[in-house]
């Protein structure tokens, strides 16, 4: 459950501990406004992930399922920074889909919580395996770590790419291929 008092109380001691008077002008709302923003960022730390892909249909469809370019943005649990990209998400049905908003829900409360992003990858992949049990699933993220931009090496603009692949896209090369083929466009 998440506390905003003691979250707006750990904030008000960060801007202490840097030096800075949390009851001047500019900074005075500032920790109610972190704890907000806290509250936004990490809502799916209590939630299930498996909730937004309850509803299933039988379909029939045998073929590729796939949600392109999913916006996400996420927060690094080593120096709670915002990593921001996009996911690609497919699946091959065994008979049963889901209806395609679902696939970018799950992604969107997956990345709110701490993470890192070879962990989300792999929990995204896991929970429509485990909750479709699809013949595969491929998923494709590729982020941009503030971490790495705005501190430490300070190289904007570099991208980090992971990748999960189950059944199906682990036996079959040429599934592999087809799916990180069309994640590019091509």
């Amino acid at each position: 459950m998440y506390d905003i008092a003691a979250a707006e109380e750990a904030v008000k001691h960060l801007i202490e501990a840097i030096g800075e008077d949390p009851e001047r002008e500019g900074l005075a709302q500032t920790p109610r406004r972190v704890a907000e923003m806290y509250r936004e960022v990490f809502a799916g730390i209590d939630a299930d992930p498996h909730q937004p892909l309850a509803i299933d249909f039988e379909e029939g469809h045998d073929g590729l399922v796939m949600v392109k370019d999913i916006a996400f943005s996420s927060m690094c649990e080593h120096h709670f920074l915002p990593f921001i990209g996009k996911a690609n998400v497919g699946y091959v049905p065994s008979g049963r889909i889901v209806g395609i908003s679902k696939v970018a829900r799950l992604v969107d409360l997956l990345a709110k919580r701490p993470q890192v992003q070879e962990r989300l990858t792999n929990q995204v992949a896991d929970c429509l395996w485990e909750t479709l049990q699809p013949r595969g699933v491929a998923v494709v993220m590729e982020a941009e770590h503030l971490c790495m931009t705005i501190r430490g090496v300070r190289k904007p603009g570099t991208r980090i790419l992971t990748t999960a692949m189950r059944g199906h896209y682990c036996d079959d090369p040429a599934a592999r291929e087809e799916f990180i083929t069309l994640t590019r466009g091509a």
